[in-house]
């Protein structure tokens, strides 16, 4: 998926949760340090919170209309791979 289009008008939130210096979040941090701005230029209303802390899992959020969550696992993944889920979750709704 390529986030230069806007992602889904059901989803009102996305967080993201990983880790500044684990090696499970290491796909995550690439990706965002590539992607957030093309996600944001292409969505500039919608809230992207990404929250670090040490030691925890990599993950994603999703809230859609009527306070829907969605979650996703991005332990470990490559940048590609963190892409398909971000996706995944903008197709969930």
């Amino acid at each position: 998926m390529s986030f230069r289009a806007p992602l889904s008008n059901a989803i009102k939130e996305i967080r993201i949760h990983l880790c500044q210096t684990g090696a499970g979040s290491a796909g995550v941090r690439s990706f965002l340090s590539k992607e957030y701005l093309a996600i944001k230029q292409a969505n500039p209303a919608l809230p992207i919170l990404i929250r670090e802390a040490r030691g925890v899992e990599a993950r994603a959020f999703a809230r859609y209309d009527l306070g829907a969550e969605k979650k996703v696992s991005l332990e470990n993944l490559d940048e590609s791979r963190v892409a398909a889920k971000l996706a995944e979750l903008n197709n969930a709704n």
